[in-house]
């Protein structure tokens, strides 16, 4: 009979690693948890985007001209000039045409006419969130970076404190109690190992490679981390005097369409725009790839200067540019993303349940942790219902600025409540409070935008979320009740 690939266990390897498991769980679990529930949302940040703004215009496509007339009218009121102007292109899930520089960004019509500023800050406070903590983004990058390594850590201690997860990868023990818990996690632990891991990868990579470029450009190219990257993306030109004329975009897009019909333009780069130096990358899209796209280049006048070679380069410029999309989901279409939906919650399953494991486990050995088994509570259920909030708040015009201090503040709150008042009301209380801000987001959001709300950018979000609190006021309906007496028990001779 075959050997088994997995390393025979022994009690000191296997007690060892389950203790490698804890401690990675205690000192970074929350963090984790925070990112699998945000990235999990994250994976439909273009519908976010439409639902918060279901009136813009929306359109299939956009002709070259109407594209060029746009961007020259936001960049007639650029002042000091941007560095860089963009256009974000008609995607299946995102169907606008949006033109962004440095400080500003608009929506435009389909006939190039700007529409009104864009304009979707719960969206952008949970990009943030899951990009940086909202930290500094150098600093946040690094930490969330760090995370994504820690999480291969748990991946990999958890396998190896658990040396039977394979063979019993089927296996589950109903009841109550630790035993049903401990199967629930193994079990999706071993299911969703495979996305888990290659998020957990990409993840770090994207997080840790922008503070490796710092340090490489620090100690090798007098600070300018474009040099790094010129390897993989190109080079930039150096800015020269400025000119009265945005370089030409029609050309190029006219260009793309007619050379290479199957590739669509997704994103258009005016570098340096409104100098001598300036130059065009159209980003266009590969379907059969992983990619995020190709870079071709074009002069000020649009005449084609080649590809950077995302597409057909080395073989690390090609898996560059596909640690994005492999990250986000963002290829293979709505199957692909709600695939990363139901993962990114298991995630967030494994991690909660992996906690309530290790508490469990404490109060059977007699050393019960009461007090933080609330604050982990506090934390589980605290995301949502904070991020629920702060999607209130939003609707109700607060500033971008005001989301992040309410959802972290509030989580430390809800924590030193939990800390003080115990278990018995964090989990329930919190997750009624998470059905009902979900419900009232609905509310405030038809009142907001009547029929809009409805639309086809505005109508399935409102729907989702319609049904996510109904689904939680359900399953917590025993805070809304009324709590039953409790009888004397009578024996059969009374």
């Amino acid at each position: 009979m075959a050997g088994s690939i997995w390393p025979k266990a022994s009690p000191l390897r296997v007690a060892r690693a389950l203790k490698a498991h804890s401690f990675l769980a205690l000192a970074i679990g929350a963090l984790i948890y925070i990112l699998a529930v945000t990235g999990s949302l994250l994976v439909f940040n273009h519908e976010f985007q439409r639902w918060e703004q279901p009136a813009a215009p929306e359109m299939a496509s956009i002709s070259p001209q109407a594209a060029q007339k746009a961007a020259e009218t936001v960049f007639r009121g650029e002042e000091p000039l941007t560095s860089h102007l963009y256009i974000g292109f008609p995607t299946a899930d995102l169907p606008r045409t949006v033109i962004t520089t440095d400080t500003q960004a608009f929506l435009a019509t389909p006939a190039g006419e700007i529409a009104a500023p864009e304009h979707h800050p719960w969206t952008q406070f949970v990009l943030d969130l899951h990009y940086y903590l909202h930290l500094p983004q150098i600093l946040g990058l690094t930490v969330v970076g760090a995370l994504g390594a820690a999480l291969l850590g748990l991946t990999l201690s958890g396998f190896l404190s658990h040396p039977r997860v394979f063979k019993d990868a089927f296996t589950f023990r109903r009841g109550d109690g630790r035993v049903p818990l401990a199967d629930l996690h193994n079990r999706l632990s071993v299911w969703t190992a495979p996305f888990h891991l290659s998020n957990a990868l990409t993840g770090s990579i994207l997080g840790l490679a922008s503070i490796l470029a710092f340090a490489i450009a620090a100690a090798s190219f007098g600070g300018d981390t474009t040099k790094v990257f010129a390897p993989i993306f190109g080079s930039e030109m150096p800015a020269q005097a400025p000119v009265s004329e945005l370089a030409e975009i029609a050309a190029p897009l006219t260009y793309m369409s007619q050379t290479y019909p199957d590739n669509p333009v997704t994103f258009y780069v005016v570098h340096e725009p409104g100098t001598g130096g300036q130059y065009s990358s159209v980003i266009a899209g590969h379907g059969d790839r992983l990619i995020f796209g190709e870079y071709y280049n074009f002069d000020a006048l649009g005449g084609f200067q080649g590809t950077t070679g995302i597409a057909d380069g080395t073989a690390g410029q090609q898996i560059a540019g596909s640690i994005y999309n492999i990250h986000f989901g963002n290829w293979g279409g709505l199957p692909v993303k709600l695939a990363y939906l139901v993962f990114g919650l298991a995630l967030s399953m494994i991690m909660a349940s992996g906690l309530r494991i290790y508490f469990t486990r404490r109060r059977e050995k007699g050393r019960a942790a009461p007090r933080l088994e609330a604050v982990w509570d506090a934390v589980v259920w605290g995301t949502p219902a904070l991020l629920a909030a702060t999607l209130v708040i939003s609707l109700l015009g607060a500033p971008e600025t005001a989301l992040a201090p309410v959802f972290w503040w509030g989580l430390v709150a809800l924590c030193a409540a939990a800390g003080i008042g115990g278990r018995a009301w964090t989990g329930i209380a919190l997750k009624a409070a998470t059905g009902a801000a979900l419900l009232a987001v609905t509310a405030i959001y038809v009142a907001a935008y009547g029929a809009a709300a409805f639309s086809p950018a505005g109508g399935p979000v409102t729907l989702v979320i319609a049904l996510v609190a109904a689904g939680l006021l359900v399953s917590a309906r025993e805070v809304f009740l009324p709590a039953r007496p409790v009888l004397d028990q009578v024996t059969p001779a009374e």
